[in-house]
């Protein structure tokens, strides 16, 4: 393990991502004496994504998406950047042991559960801890979730719980209908006005922010390859949802603070910090996969991240002189299953995925001019759709800094996993 230092972004030299034929062998060469599968976090791309996003959050804080990260090192390196304040956690255990801290991690002091919980074991120990029920807000959209953390711990018995009211940000569009994602049912100003009052009125309980994800526009690449036409309707629907979503948010938020004297109102992600931070209702950005940067973000105009995380596998079959088969790679990614899910191929280039096959858990077979000089024990380098799954499958990622000119390994952070945690 190594401290990781964000502060400085990278010198123009250190920005090899630009130039293929020089970043993935320098890599290779960099891990060298190490055996795949094995991840590596660039830390010159690390670097120039965290002040990337800075610069599109254009001084509006950012909170850092954990679920996209799962390195606690790198958490906390993030947020030892000025303009990184705070974590979004993906569950209220995960939440707990980042507001804890332990003896090399000190405790991340405002973690908001970015999703409602039914946890009642983790809500009873977030109740009875005065330090976990300051650092920790749980997320909310109905009356439900408060008569369940009343049914775990009654208000007499407990500490304040800090909550915070999700607002749905998808578009019901006029034709369309629905387009988003379906996590909150508070949609209007009025029904957020109504939850906020019922919060307020409900012993134990403290309403200190609003969140709403607009996965629509932060979620969803505007210019997918090969499909102008496709491209066209996603921006089309895009402009149209901000301008909906402008108005709507900027409503909804007024009628909470009417209720509610509200400490943060989060918004956006890693593909829409231009949108969020241009919202004057929104008091926070919520991103995190941008610091990876994922082939995800391949599909987007505005904005190019760096590709600091990556995997390499080995080569261990020759089914035939056209084809290599690398030892594992079905890093799938969530959402809709297709092959924008996968894994993709970044070195050598010339290779492809076997169609009727695919990556898989154990095995995925690659074709195309490069499979034919593949040996066995020859490595290939893929990226990763999103950001969090590579974590879910690796004990640690290999850290490679520029060393006196040259790509070295400096160090290794490890994963949640690695830490021997898994949340979900």
């Amino acid at each position: 393990m190594t401290d990781l230092d964000l502060s400085a972004p990278p010198v123009p030299a250190e920005r090899t991502w630009r130039t293929p034929d020089v970043f993935w062998p320098a890599l290779s060469a960099a891990t060298a004496r190490l055996e795949p599968p094995l991840g590596v976090l660039h830390l010159p791309a690390l670097r120039h994504n965290a002040h990337d996003m800075l610069r599109r959050a254009a001084g509006k804080p950012i909170r850092v998406a954990s679920k996209s990260v799962r390195v606690r090192s790198v958490l906390d390196a993030v947020l030892a950047l000025p303009g990184y304040a705070g974590v979004l956690a993906y569950t209220l255990p995960e939440a707990l042991w980042l507001a804890e801290g332990d003896a090399e991690h000190a405790p991340i002091e405002d973690v908001v559960v970015g999703y409602p919980t039914a946890d009642r074991a983790a809500i009873a120990r977030l109740a009875r801890s005065p330090e976990l029920a300051a650092r920790v807000t749980l997320m909310v959209d109905s009356i439900a979730h408060l008569d369940l953390i009343d049914a775990v711990v009654p208000p007499g018995e407990r500490e304040t719980i800090r909550l915070c009211l999700e607002l749905d940000s998808s578009w019901l569009a006029p034709v369309l209908g629905h387009v988003g994602v379906y996590r909150s049912p508070v949609h209007s100003a009025a029904a957020a006005r109504d939850l906020a009052a019922a919060i307020a009125a409900r012993p134990g309980f403290a309403l200190v922010g609003m969140m709403g994800y607009e996965a629509q526009i932060a979620g969803q690449g505007d210019n997918p390859p090969g499909k102008p036409a496709w491209g066209a309707t996603l921006r089309w629907m895009q402009k149209n949802s901000r301008e909906e979503l402008l108005a709507r948010r900027g409503e909804a938020v007024a009628a909470v603070r009417g209720v509610a004297d509200l400490e943060f109102v989060n918004g956006g992600g890693t593909g829409s910090l231009e949108f969020t931070a241009s919202d004057p209702s929104v008091t926070e950005i919520a991103a995190g996969s941008g610091l990876f940067g994922g082939h995800l973000f391949d599909t987007y105009r505005s904005f190019h991240p760096a590709p600091a995380a990556s995997f390499a596998l080995s080569v261990v079959r020759r089914p035939n002189a056209q084809t290599a088969t690398l030892l594992g790679g079905g890093w799938i990614a969530s959402g809709p299953p297709g092959p924008d899910r996968l894994p993709s191929i970044a070195w050598p280039t010339g290779l492809a995925m076997v169609a009727r096959e695919m990556a898989g858990e154990v095995q995925t077979p690659v074709t195309g001019a490069a499979a034919s000089i593949l040996r066995l024990g020859d490595r290939v380098w893929l990226r990763h759709t999103k950001s969090g799954e590579p974590s879910e499958h690796l004990d640690g990622f290999h850290l490679v800094d520029t060393v006196d000119g040259r790509a070295r390994v400096v160090g290794v952070a490890a994963t949640y996993r690695g830490d021997g945690k898994v949340f979900l």
